[in-house]
């Protein structure tokens, strides 16, 4: 390591999300258990919000490098950031992830341990203790438990589709050689660029103890777009992004659906007024079971919904109800 480096530059891109900027910055500064120093590069990506004040005046105590564009989207953001980053090792952690003391120290300590190999760090991203989430949100945070419940009891080890880019680390070089991230894309940039290491023969590492808190708030339209964007891109991974397998699993993973998800996909599919009463009903569905706190009610509401618009997504990417149909056929 030279003199112009350090063991580990963390890249965040942010947006008009200055209070919980702020939160994640005074956690950051928390760290604990490190002997070398880190530097944090926040990439404000166009915002209006206060948030490049904020950065131009902070001085208490971190390395923070501040980089200012206009909008580009996350993928844009991030490639700048890790460009002008001097860390052997890049950290990402988003704007609203809230990292414990010790998340700096076990992701650094998991590179270590495997000096030799080509690998990414993944850590999770938990439901805060003190934060009121939607059901929706609520949801989407439990499904995520659950994959880190099963790689942590090794009942599965983790794949590139596990590369949220919320709370993860790889070399730099690793990074750079594989092209960085598509900045096309505005949703899964993250697994479409994990999807391109896999094949180059990357690794994926989960260490649980690198723990974060999820401050997500996110609108009920802003969750179902990550669902149809999801759907969308999945397919044009497969069809144009060498990634064929994806096509099957993702006909597998819809038989292994609820009997009612199915059904509702079968019925909606293509059918926009049925959606919007289906989503509407949906909604009214999962905020009550949130408020009655029957939580089968918000499961069975949330995923249906999340689910049919991942399918909506795809048909539209396939060119419509007919022809995703088909593909199930084959």
């Amino acid at each position: 390591m030279t003199n112009d480096t350090l063991p580990v530059s963390i890249v965040m891109p942010t947006y008009n999300r200055l209070p919980i900027l702020q939160r994640v910055i005074a956690a950051l500064e928390q760290q604990t258990g490190l002997n070398d120093a880190f530097e944090l590069i926040v990439v404000s990506d166009g915002a209006t919000d206060g948030t490049n004040d904020f950065l131009a005046q902070y001085n208490n105590g971190l390395c923070l490098r501040p980089i200012y564009q206009q909008n580009a989207g996350p993928a844009g953001a991030r490639n700048r950031g890790v460009q002008e980053a001097r860390g052997e090792i890049i950290l990402f952690l988003d704007d609203d992830v809230v990292p414990a003391p010790h998340l700096v120290r076990q992701h650094l300590w998991e590179h270590r341990q495997h000096p030799d190999e080509r690998v990414v760090v993944i850590g999770p991203m938990l439901v805060p203790p003190d934060f009121p989430l939607s059901p929706w949100s609520h949801w989407m945070q439990g499904r995520l438990a659950e994959q880190y419940q099963s790689m942590t009891a090794g009942e599965w080890a983790p794949t590139a589709r596990q590369f949220y880019t919320g709370n993860a680390s790889l070399a730099r070089s690793l990074f750079l050689e594989h092209g960085g991230f598509d900045p096309t894309l505005q949703r899964a940039e993250d697994v479409e660029l994990a999807y391109r290491m896999a094949d180059g023969g990357v690794r994926f590492l989960f260490c649980p103890q690198a723990e974060a808190f999820h401050y997500e708030q996110r609108t009920f339209s802003s969750w179902l777009n990550i669902a149809y964007s999801y759907g969308r891109n999945d397919v044009y991974f497969y069809q144009q992004k060498s990634q064929e397998w994806l096509g099957p699993v993702m006909y597998r993973e819809y038989e292994a659906r609820h009997p009612i998800t199915r059904f509702a996909v079968w019925a909606c599919l293509d059918h926009k007024r049925l959606v919007t009463l289906v989503t509407d009903l949906g909604k009214q569905l999962a905020l009550l079971g949130q408020r009655f706190r029957q939580e089968m009610l918000v499961r069975l509401a949330c995923s249906t919904l999340f689910n049919l618009y991942y399918y909506q997504g795809a048909a539209d990417e396939l060119g419509g109800r007919a022809q995703f149909f088909a593909g199930k056929r084959r």
